[in-house]
C-alpha cells in the first residue's frame, strides 16, 4: 500500500523542468588554490564542433558563471557553465590553462582531441 502524502506536503521526485531546493547539493565555494582542474578538447557528441571542457570546479552556480563570462571575454568566443564544468567553444586548452594558472588554479590538460 502506497502512503499518502499530506495536503499541503508534496513530495517532488523529478522535475523534468527547473530545479527544486530540495534537490540542490551545498557545493563549497573552495578558493582556486585548493582546486584540481582538468582541461580537455572534445568534438564527441557536438556535431563535428571542437569545445574545450574544464571540469573539477568547487563552486556555487553563482561563481561558475562568473569564472565563464571571464574565460569567454578572454578567449573571444562563446560558452556556458554546465554542472560544475565551463565548456568554451573552440581549442583553447593551452590559453585556459595559462589563464585558470594565473588565477591560482591547480590546472592541467588531460586527454587529448577526441
Amino acid at each position: 500500500m502506497a502512503k499518502q502524502s499530506k495536503p499541503g506536503q508534496e513530495r517532488k521526485v523529478w522535475s523534468e523542468f527547473g530545479e527544486t531546493p530540495a534537490t540542490e547539493r551545498a557545493v563549497p565555494d573552495l578558493p582556486p588554490n585548493q582546486q584540481e582542474v582538468r582541461i580537455q578538447v572534445s568534438r564527441k557528441g557536438r556535431g563535428g564542433k571542437t569545445v574545450t571542457v574544464v571540469t573539477g570546479f568547487q563552486h556555487s552556480a553563482e561563481a561558475l558563471t562568473e569564472l565563464t563570462k571571464k574565460l569567454k571575454a578572454q578567449c573571444g568566443t562563446g560558452g556556458t557553465a554546465k554542472e560544475n564544468a565551463i565548456e568554451i567553444q573552440g581549442d583553447h586548452a593551452q590559453k585556459l590553462l595559462q589563464i585558470l594558472v594565473g588565477l591560482g588554479y591547480k590546472a592541467k590538460i588531460s586527454g587529448g582531441k577526441g
